[in-house]
Formats: structure tokens, C-alpha cells, sequence
């Protein structure tokens, strides 16, 4: 397993080797060996979700009140999307930057959010499936989104060569600096208690 830390703190990109042979492929997206040697801590499993989306479909810009948070380990299981990790944590040294992987069905390379961060991606084939190990179970009261379409963030949707289709709640989700001025961002203090927490408890 192939371990890259990206420029923001918390977030990873892990990818595994495939076994191709005649009958087909065999690959390991997750193991837990690797994830807990480079993050210092296990991936608490509370929650796998599966999500099927058509080409040019953006989800998120996603995140969780911290604590608790959400920590999630992302891979493609058919198709490909790009998928963007946005630090939405107030206080963070990298606030409002975001850094984008493509993940695909070739490669079954993931990506790692620690608690706090923002998580979005873009569909970039048709019936594209996003598999999503979640270390809390999803609790709506806690859940909270960015725009992803805000001007000021920026984000790469360049790759889609059609409009981006969006849910309701993200088309009319506040821009960053309207969720920051009404305090639903994650403190960066809170979020570096958490995985203190986290990494104790390892």
C-alpha cells in the first residue's frame, strides 16, 4: 500500500496493488495495517455507505459538527470521479484550501478525511459508485455543507464537460465565508482534541 500525505493536515491518499489475471482483478482497498502506521490510530467503522451517481453529478461540499465528526475513507468501486478534500475548519493554517484526487476502478486508490474536513466529489462517468467507510453514523441534526459551486472556493469542476447536476440542500448550502461568519465551521483546535482523542484510544 502506497501512502501520500497531502498539504492539508488529516487528509491521505492510500493506494493499494491489484492482482489482475484471467478471471479478473482482486484488490485490497482498505487494510488496516498501513492505515494505522501512517495515521497513528484505527479507521473506527460505524457506517458503509454506497452511493450511485450519473455522470456530472457533484456531491457535497460536506462536513460534520466536531466531536464527534466524521471521519471517512473513500474509493471508487466502478467508474471515476475526482474527488476534493476542502479544509473547512476555522483557525486551520490551510483554511479554504482544497487539494483534488482522482479516484477510479483501475487504480481502487482512496482518500482519508480526518474529522472536520469538507468532502466533495464530481461523477465522471455514468454510473459512477462511491463506497464511503464512515467512523460515525450519519446524524442529520450534525451534518452541514459548503457550496460547492462558491465562487470564492474555487473548485476544480473544470473536468466536467457538462453542468454540474446538484442536490437542493448544496445548491442552496452557504458559500464558506457565510458559513464562517454564522459559526457552523469545526474549530481546528476542536478537531486537533479530536484526533488526540483518537490516537489515545488507538
Amino acid at each position: 500500500m502506497r501512502v501520500r500525505h497531502t498539504d492539508i493536515n488529516g487528509a491521505l491518499e492510500f493506494t493499494p496493488p491489484v492482482f489482475p489475471d484471467q478471471r479478473g482483478l482482486f484488490v485490497a482497498p482498505f487494510q488496516q495495517d498501513p492505515f494505522v502506521e501512517a495515521t497513528g490510530h484505527p479507521m473506527p467503522l460505524a457506517q458503509v455507505n454506497n452511493s450511485v451517481s450519473r455522470r456530472g453529478v457533484v456531491r457535497g461540499v460536506h462536513f460534520a459538527d466536531v466531536p464527534p465528526g466524521q471521519a471517512k475513507y473513500v474509493y471508487c468501486a466502478r467508474g471515476s470521479l475526482l474527488d476534493v478534500i476542502v479544509d473547512v475548519r476555522a483557525g486551520s493554517p490551510t483554511f479554504g484550501r482544497w487539494e483534488a484526487v482522482r479516484l477510479d476502478a483501475e487504480r481502487y486508490n482512496a482518500v482519508y478525511l480526518a474529522e472536520g474536513l469538507g468532502h466533495a466529489f464530481a461523477a465522471l462517468t455514468e454510473e459512477t459508485v462511491m463506497i464511503y467507510l464512515c467512523s460515525t453514523p450519519y446524524n442529520p441534526p450534525a451534518e452541514h455543507a459548503v457550496n460547492p459551486l462558491d465562487p470564492e472556493l474555487g473548485l476544480p469542476w473544470g473536468e466536467l464537460d457538462t453542468s454540474p447536476i446538484l442536490s437542493d440542500k448544496d445548491r442552496e448550502a452557504p458559500g464558506l465565508a457565510e458559513a464562517a461568519a454564522a459559526g457552523t465551521l469545526p474549530s481546528y483546535q476542536d478537531c486537533l482534541d479530536q484526533y488526540e482523542r483518537r490516537r489515545s484510544l488507538g
